[in-house]
């Protein structure tokens, strides 16, 4: 019975009984539900298959393959430093959250017919709300129901594109797809959502920030991934995919550099990293897919590590803005250090994990002679040193003395921060085991002097550019600020419109209210000259007055009839 349950049910299941756990048993609870959920996955080999029929359709509830096992295990490593992360909240709506999130992407990468991803890609958008509700702030409010519209919008036009699928006789296996007609069209477009297309990317910088600490960790390794995830197994080789990944590794670096929200900086960094996988996906080769699954499974660790860090910044000063820290290296050290640790990770620093997975995808490039493409993602390389490599850690605990000085992160989140640190690092230097569970034969070297050499220019000169930024006063300061991209069109021009809207129709409304009013002035005059109590009906009338008026009346009630019957 149970080896036949999708792998995450156990998560989605057990975080059914949260609420009803206290103490340590609620921790070990927590804990031990995705290493169940992990052993439940390793009972099932690949080719696996779990079918299902539903009335004329046969749902693949469960399929077990090379591509959906690396992100299967990357996913469970997630939850469970997730879950050792978050042992200090005592929220339960949020524990119960997390957990079900997390089995619901799980549960979505096994799913081996559309209709079944469905349900599970609702799911996590419904789960994932709460994570972001939990901090019980207006703004988090506010964020969470334009992320829960635009997510559930994604569902939407995903069902659409499965409906338009089956009723034109299509295959609803999740598989291959293409962009073959309008019903892949709209697949693509629910794909695009999730992975932050560029201009449907909005939802990601800004709800993200506004989770809770443990909240932003979650909400970092899986949504995204997913979708990165359906991409990659629906349409692998889609050149459009190719330069859309390159233009949203480009655009955030920009927006990047001038957020004050060291937590928005790193959601804006998200979307630069999803931007290479997209890119792979795009180029469609062995080593691309190769390399977006790995650069898949890397970013997870280094983006987790990060978003760790500032989460653990901002649960011990209350503030994860740029121009409210400095300094805190003093009181939080470990904090400081693993934090380092993922910012050498995504700016692809030889030893570290980002290294030996992006310049999979650079390589990629280069070899199917995609030269502007491959040049975009040098330069996209080298804005991510900028943001997250060099801005995140050096305004959080080394910029000016803010005059903070918190205690240093608890146990449990140092620990979680410390064995992710060590997955980046063990990653980095020992890249084979991460390679032998890709999709496909590796046949690639990360370490050659090629390879590193060039890396390491490309940093050097990042960083003394950063330098002399800054040095000269060019770097944008971090401000007090509000940065809106495309988000822009529905917070700002949106309600703009409608209220232009709601004034012209006021005064038209006013006008016209005022038009009707002296018409009605005029017909009450009337009336009462009529009616009124010195009107015309209201005097006494003389019997020939009276007999005029009935004769009147009938002659036209007779002309009435005899035009009636000579029409007839």
């Amino acid at each position: 019975m149970i080896a036949s349950l999708p792998p995450g049910s156990i998560l989605i299941l057990g975080a059914l009984l949260i609420p009803l756990l206290r103490g340590r048993l609620l921790r070990a609870w927590l804990l031990a539900l995705p290493v169940a959920s992990f052993l439940h996955l390793l009972s099932q080999p690949a080719g696996t298959l779990v079918e299902l029929p539903f009335f004329d359709l046969q749902l693949i509830l469960v399929r077990v393959d090379a591509l959906s096992l690396v992100w299967g295990y990357v996913f469970h490593l997630a939850a469970f430093l997730a879950a050792l992360y978050s042992l200090h909240v005592e929220d339960r709506g949020e524990l119960a959250a997390g957990p079900i999130y997390a089995g619901a992407a799980i549960s979505a990468v096994f799913a081996g017919d559309l209709l079944t991803l469905f349900i599970y890609w609702e799911l996590t958008a419904v789960a994932s709300v709460f994570l972001i509700w939990a901090s019980r702030s207006d703004a988090a409010h506010r964020a969470g129901m334009r992320y829960l519209v635009i997510q559930v919008a994604s569902g939407v036009i995903l069902l659409a594109g499965i409906v338009l699928r089956h009723v034109g006789g299509g295959s609803l296996a999740f598989e291959d797809l293409g962009l073959v007609d309008l019903a892949t069209a709209l697949i693509f477009i629910a794909f695009g959502i999730k992975a932050a297309f560029p201009l449907l990317h909005n939802w990601l910088p800004d709800a993200y920030p506004e989770a809770t600490p443990t909240g932003t960790v979650f909400l970092s390794a899986f949504t995204t991934k997913m979708a990165i995830y359906a991409l990659a197994r629906g349409f692998a080789g889609t050149e459009l995919l190719i330069y859309l990944g390159a233009l949203m590794t480009a655009f955030p670096i920009f927006f990047a550099v001038i957020v004050n929200d060291l937590r928005r900086v790193l959601t804006y960094s998200l979307n630069n990293q999803l931007g290479f996988m997209v890119v792979g996906i795009g180029l469609g080769t062995e080593l691309s897919l190769n390399g977006t699954a790995a650069h898949a499974f890397t970013h997870i660790l280094y983006k987790a590590l990060l978003f760790m860090a500032m989460g653990a910044v901002l649960y011990r000063t209350g503030t994860c803005k740029g121009s409210e820290l400095g300094g805190l290296y003093r009181t939080m050290p470990w904090t400081a250090g693993f934090c380092m640790v993922g910012a050498a990770s995504i700016s692809a620093f030889p030893l570290f994990s980002g290294f030996v997975s992006k310049s999979m995808i650079l390589t990629a490039a280069a070899e199917e002679h995609y030269t502007v493409i491959f040049l975009v993602l040098l330069f996209a390389s080298a804005g991510v040193f900028h943001h997250s490599g060099i801005k995140i850690p050096y305004f959080a605990f080394f910029a000016h003395d803010s005059g903070k000085r918190p205690q240093e992160a608890p146990r449990h989140m140092l620990l979680a921060m410390g064995l992710t640190a060590f997955a980046c690092v063990a990653i980095g230097v020992f890249p084979a085991p991460l390679y032998e569970i890709l999709p496909f034969a590796v046949d690639y070297h990360p370490y050659t002097a090629t390879h590193v050499v060039s890396q390491l220019q490309l940093l050097l000169f990042a960083a003394l550019a950063f330098t002399a930024l800054n040095l000269t006063g060019l770097y944008p300061p971090e401000l007090r600020s509000t940065v809106l991209d495309s988000d822009w069109t529905y917070r700002r021009l949106l309600p703009d419109a409608v209220d232009a809207a709601a004034r012209t129709g006021d005064r038209v409304w006013a006008a016209v209210t005022s038009r009707l009013t002296g018409v009605g002035d005029v017909l009450a005059i009337a009336l009462d000259r009529c009616v009124g109590p010195r009107g015309v009906f209201a005097r006494t009338w003389s019997v020939n007055d009276v007999a005029i008026v009935v004769m009147v009346m009938l002659a036209g009630y007779l002309a009435l009839l005899f035009l009636l019957g000579s029409g007839s």
